[in-house]
């Protein structure tokens, strides 16, 4: 198959800080980096791409021998540019295959076919979506899902923008997202699960998963998240919010992999079957009546974990924004872990509904 090539180019000068930042986290998902000249090329396992700087100027090249592929780095480039150049304001127009506006590669929609009580107050959905080849890939847990609302009930779908990014139609139509983990993934089937907190206050997602019937319709857009890089060993925390994403990963590693799992939940009735099929010690730990984000349990259990120093360990952490600063603070400055061996996310802030 010939390769598809997608360019771009911008009046624009990155800064040493700003073009540093922007290949660290390029190489963050599985890229190979090195300089030639005024250019950094990267390769993935989905295609090469290279960042260009003639005086003044950047180039952006992609290429790649599958659409999925071509579309998974014209996202990355895309949004590391306008993220860490944002004060330039860089305005991104690609030229080549895939280019101009059109039907978004990232995005599917998805019909619920069925919903299940996992806990008290957690339920699963399973949904159905075509082409869901795209989802297997590149190594993201996650998706983001747009939700209708009692304020937007027939919501505008995304389509590709000129930057390679999502564009809105109609921004009076707009659904408002969340992110969420793919828990099971079926291809070959045609669906996917993902597994809803339940909880009191404003919530875009629980709201919706509470009231979710079969037929009822979501749009998604993904894979997201970095991909973890292949270790012998890790350390994972998570609460109620990253336990989805911790059974997927027991459920999917290599079955040689050890390491130890604490997961948070309120009471010993939260607690949910997962299918280890690794040598991971996994061990539960209950709030009992303490409010979530208000416990420093996790956070403490996880970095208390001494790391093995003759086999490659990798450190994954989910929980409230607080706690995952502790544990990101920890791992980077207290041990020293970088970008290739930790990723610890806020999952959620308290007070913060959104």
């Amino acid at each position: 198959m010939t390769d598809l090539q997608s360019r771009a180019q911008l009046q624009l000068q990155l800064s040493p800080d700003q073009l540093e930042k922007i290949r660290d986290r390029l190489e963050s998902f599985d890229a190979s980096a090195s300089a030639e000249g005024d250019a950094v090329n990267f390769r993935f396992l989905f295609g090469e791409a290279s960042l260009v700087m003639p005086k003044g100027a950047l180039i952006m090249r992609a290429r790649s021998s599958h659409p999925d592929g071509l579309a998974r780095l014209k996202d990355l480039m895309a949004t590391s540019v306008e993220f860490y150049a944002r004060e330039s304001q860089p305005q991104i127009v690609w030229q080549g295959d895939l280019s101009g506006q059109g039907e978004l590669e990232q995005f599917r929609l998805a019909t619920v076919v069925n919903v299940i009580d996992l806990t008290p107050h957690m339920k699963r959905i399973r949904l159905k979506a075509p082409n869901l080849e795209r989802f297997a890939s590149f190594g993201g847990l996650h998706i983001r899902m747009l939700f209708p609302t009692a304020s937007v009930p027939n919501p505008v779908w995304p389509v590709r923008g000129n930057n390679g990014l999502v564009s809105w139609p109609d921004e009076n139509r707009r659904p408002p997202s969340r992110v969420y983990t793919i828990r099971r993934l079926e291809v070959a089937g045609g669906h996917f699960d993902v597994d809803f907190l339940i909880h009191e206050g404003e919530s875009v997602g629980s709201n919706w998963a509470s009231a979710a019937r079969k037929g009822d319709k979501v749009g998604i857009l993904g894979p997201g998240g970095r991909p973890l890089r292949p270790a012998d060993w890790f350390v994972m925390g998570a609460d109620e919010t990253g336990l989805p994403a911790v059974g997927r990963m027991l459920e999917s590693l290599p079955a040689t992999t050890r390491g130890i799992a604490f997961i948070e939940v309120a009471d010993e009735g939260e607690r949910q079957k997962i299918d280890n099929l690794t040598a991971v010690e996994v061990k539960w730990l209950y709030r009992n009546g303490v409010a979530g984000g208000e416990s420093t349990a996790l956070a403490d259990a996880v970095m208390s974990v001494a790391w093995p120093e003759q086999v490659t360990g990798f450190g994954w952490f989910a929980a409230e924004a607080a706690a995952a600063k502790r544990v990101r603070d920890h791992w980077r400055s207290d041990l020293s872990l970088g970008r290739d061996q930790t990723i610890a996310s806020a999952y959620w802030t308290r007070g913060d509904a959104g």
